[in-house]
C-alpha cells in the first residue's frame, strides 16, 4: 500500500510537469496517474500507445527492435538477415541473453550479426540483389540451417526493396521458408508495433506449413510456451516446472525455439502466453483458425507461481492436478528457506519499475513475497490492455507512468526516493551515479534465470545484493563529504 495519497500523487505529478511548455505539460498529463484498483477500464485515467514528444528524452525502442530483437531473433536455427546499414544489426545481436543450445555457426545462429551492410549506392540502386546473393551466400556457409528471415530496417521502406518477392524465389531456390518482414524501425510509436509485425509474418509464412503434416504424433497433454525469450534460462526453469506436472512442453518460442517448434505449435492442447504484449496476436489467430485456448501465467515469485500452475492444471484432467499439487509441495520448503533469509533483510524496502512487456506488473508479487512495495511503475510500449491488468497488481495512489521522460523518472524518484529501481540499461548508470540501487531488469543484469522456483532464489540474492551492498555508503564525492573543503578552493588555494 502506498504512502501516499492519490491527492499527494497527483500533485507529484503536476509539481514534475511544471518545467514543460504547456502543450507538452497538456499531453504528459495524459501518461501520468495515481493507481485506483476500482477502475475497470484504464482508458478512463492514462493514455498509452502514443508517439513520444518530439525533444523528450524517450526509452522505447523501434519495430525493428521488436521484431528481431525480441521475436524472430532467438529462434535459433534460422538464420536472421538485418537488412539495412550494419548498425541496427550489431546493436540488436547478443544483447538480451537469450540462452539456447547448439553449436554457434553450425545449426544455431542467434549471436551472430547477418547483415547486407547498406552503403550509398544500395540506397541510389537498391538491394534486391545484394539481398539475393546473401541468400545464396547463407546456403553455402551455412548449410544446416533451417530457413531464413529477412528484417527490414528504415531505408528498405523508404527505397522499396521488394523483400516479398525475393523471398518467394529463394524460397524456391534453396527449398527452405524464406521469411520477408517489414519491421522497419520508423513504423508505428515503438517496438510494439515490431512485435504485431513479427507475429503477423509467423501467421503468414510459418504457422500453416504442417497443417497437413500428421507425422507428429500427439498427447492430451501437450502444451506450448509462447513469449518466453529464455533471458538467463528463464524458459528452461519454466519448462521444468510444466513437465513436472505431467505436461509434454511440444514447443517453446521464441527462446531456444526452432522453426519446427513454430510449425508444430498448431497440434497443441493449450498455448501458455507469457509475454502477453508481444505474442497476444499471434494466440489469439490460433485460437481463431485452430480452436487452441491460451491462458497468461505468471513465474516470478512463489505466489504467483502457485496460482498459475493451479490454473494451467484446472485446464486438464485430474492426474494433472494431483501432480501440481505435489510440485507446489515438492518446492516449498525450497522457497521459505530463500523468504526466511532474504525477507528480514528486504522487508519494507520500496521499488520503482520502468520496464517493458510483462515486467512492469509481472514481477511485482515476486517483490512482495520478500515483504517488498512496488511504489510506482509503468512501461515503455504498452497498450491500454497492460495497464488493465497492471492497476489490479498496484496498491491504491501508486505512482503509474506511461512513456516515461528522462527528466520525469529522474524527478519522481527524487521525490519518491525509493530504495532500488528496476528498470534498463540507459537508465542504469545515472540512477547508480545518484547513488540509487538499481537492476537491469530487461536482462536481469547478467543474472538470472528469474522464473520459477529456482530462479526466485537467483532474483531474492540479486535483490539483497543490490540493495544492501556497502558501495552506496561511498558513493558521494569527496568534496560533498562533512568537513572536506570544496574542490575549487583547493584548487584556487
Amino acid at each position: 500500500m502506498s504512502t501516499m495519497t492519490s491527492n499527494e500523487t497527483q500533485a507529484l505529478i503536476q509539481e514534475v510537469l511544471e518545467v514543460y511548455p504547456e502543450q507538452a505539460k497538456k499531453d504528459r498529463a495524459k501518461h501520468l496517474t495515481a493507481n485506483d484498483p476500482s477502475v475497470e477500464q484504464s482508458k478512463k485515467c492514462i493514455t498509452s500507445n502514443r508517439k513520444s514528444l518530439p525533444g523528450v528524452m524517450t526509452i522505447r525502442g523501434c519495430a525493428y527492435a521488436g521484431s528481431k530483437g525480441v521475436v524472430w531473433g532467438p529462434i535459433k536455427d534460422m538464420v536472421h538477415v538485418s537488412h539495412g546499414p550494419v548498425g541496427c544489426g550489431q546493436y540488436s545481436r547478443a544483447g538480451r541473453r537469450n540462452y539456447y543450445v547448439g553449436t554457434t555457426g553450425i545449426n544455431t545462429f542467434g549471436t551472430m550479426n547477418f547483415t547486407s551492410d547498406f552503403q550509398e549506392k544500395d540506397i541510389v540502386f537498391g538491394g534486391d540483389k545484394k539481398l539475393a546473393t546473401i541468400m545464396t551466400e547463407i546456403e553455402q556457409l551455412f548449410p544446416l540451417n533451417k530457413g531464413i528471415t529477412i528484417q527490414s530496417e528504415c531505408p528498405i521502406g523508404l527505397i522499396g526493396d521488394d523483400i516479398e518477392a525475393v523471398s518467394k524465389k529463394t524460397t524456391k531456390d534453396i527449398g527452405k521458408p524464406v521469411v520477408p518482414v517489414r519491421c522497419e524501425g520508423f513504423r508505428g510509436v515503438s517496438q510494439s508495433l515490431g512485435h504485431h509485425i513479427a507475429n503477423d509474418a509467423v501467421r503468414d509464412w510459418v504457422l500453416g506449413n504442417r497443417d497437413n503434416d500428421h507425422s507428429f504424433e500427439t498427447t492430451p497433454y501437450d502444451v506450448t510456451i509462447i513469449g518466453d525469450y529464455n533471458i538467463g534460462g528463464d524458459a528452461w526453469s519454466s519448462r521444468t516446472l510444466l513437465e513436472e506436472m505431467g505436461l509434454r512442453v511440444i514447443a517453446q518460442w521464441s527462446g531456444d525455439g526452432t522453426l519446427a517448434e513454430m510449425e508444430n505449435t498448431p497440434k497443441a492442447k493449450l498455448n501458455l502466453l507469457h509475454c502477453y504484449r508481444s505474442m497476444n496476436y499471434i494466440s489469439r489467430h490460433m485460437e481463431e483458425k485452430y480452436g487452441i485456448p491460451w491462458m497468461e501465467y505468471n513465474f516470478f515469485g512463489p505466489t504467483k507461481i502457485e496460482e498459475s500452475l493451479r490454473k494451467i492444471a484446472a485446464f486438464f484432467d485430474e492426474t494433472v492436478q494431483a501432480k501440481t499439487e505435489e510440485v507446489i509441495a515438492k518446492y516449498k520448503l525450497e522457497y521459505q528457506a530463500v523468504i526466511d533469509k532474504y525477507k528480514p533483510r528486504l522487508e519494507g524496502k520500496r521499488v520503482m519499475l520502468y520496464v517493458g512487456g510483462l515486467r512492469p506488473r509481472h514481477i511485482i508479487g515476486a517483490y512482495e513475497d520478500l515483504g517488498m512495495e512496488v511504489v510506482g511503475t509503468g512501461y515503455e510500449f504498452a497498450h491500454n490492455d497492460d495497464y488493465d491488468r497492471t492497476m489490479k497488481e498496484m496498491g491504491n495512489a501508486t505512482l503509474i507512468y506511461d512513456d516515461v521522460t528522462g527528466y520525469e523518472f529522474e524527478e519522481f524518484v527524487k521525490k519518491v526516493k525509493p530504495d532500488l529501481i528496476g528498470s534498463g540499461i540507459k537508465e542504469k548508470y545515472i540512477f547508480q551515479k545518484m547513488g540509487v540501487p538499481f537492476r537491469q531488469m530487461h536482462s536481469w543484469d547478467y543474472s538470472g534465470p528469474y522464473h520459477g522456483y529456482d530462479g526466485f532464489a537467483i532474483f531474492a540474492r540479486d535483490m539483497d545484493m543490490t540493495i544492501n551492498n556497502p558501495c552506496w555508503s561511498k558513493i558521494k564525492a569527496p568534496w560533498q563529504k562533512s568537513g572536506e573543503a570544496p574542490v575549487a578552493a583547493a584548487v584556487n588555494s
